[in-house]
């Protein structure tokens, strides 16, 4: 049987507490450094609540989905599909398990039709979440290559973002 969907699962320990691990994931009052330094907005952190990733200016959306699960400092699950893609949505988990000097970290992205450009982008792009993510509470900032590409994209991503990415296009 072939298959028709991928399955991602990447973990990492991060020294820091679970709290500071939940509050990088879930924050919506300033950019997600983990997440490509977008904003969450939402119409609530619950099941049900519509998630909008934007960039900081809030001109533009990458991401929408819709809330699955929320369960505060341990689990996080919501559907992720990339505005500039027809691609079906996937979903995205983040789960989150306190250790012997910090926390076990683990984001599961699955349901990924095989061969889309979504499956590309996310498989490239786990590893920098991750990583970003253990940089964000272990030191309080990203990597200097992170923030780098961050500069990059302030300048040149509203020269290459789609118009259908605008976020009037995109309410919460």
């Amino acid at each position: 049987m072939e298959r028709t969907t991928e399955r991602i699962v990447g973990k990492i320990f991060i020294k820091g507490t679970i709290q500071a691990v939940w509050h990088q994931i879930t924050k919506t009052d300033e950019p997600q450094e983990a997440f490509f330094n977008n904003v969450m907005h939402t119409s609530g952190l619950r099941p049900g609540g519509s998630i909008r990733m934007r960039t900081p200016d809030g001109k533009y959306t990458a991401v929408v989905g819709q809330i699955i699960e929320f369960d505060p400092p341990r689990r996080f699950a919501y559907t992720f599909r990339f505005t500039n893609l027809d691609d079906p949505e996937c979903k995205v988990i983040h789960e989150l398990n306190e250790a012997d000097g910090g926390v076990d970290y683990t984001m599961t992205i699955e349901d990924m039709p095989v061969g889309t450009k979504t499956a590309k982008q996310m498989t490239q792009g786990a590893g920098m979440i991750l990583n970003t993510l253990k940089n964000m509470v272990e030191h309080g900032k990203p990597s200097f290559g992170t923030r780098i590409l961050f500069g990059m994209i302030k300048v040149i991503g509203p020269l290459m973002t789609p118009k259908a990415c605008r976020s009037e296009h995109w309410p919460v």
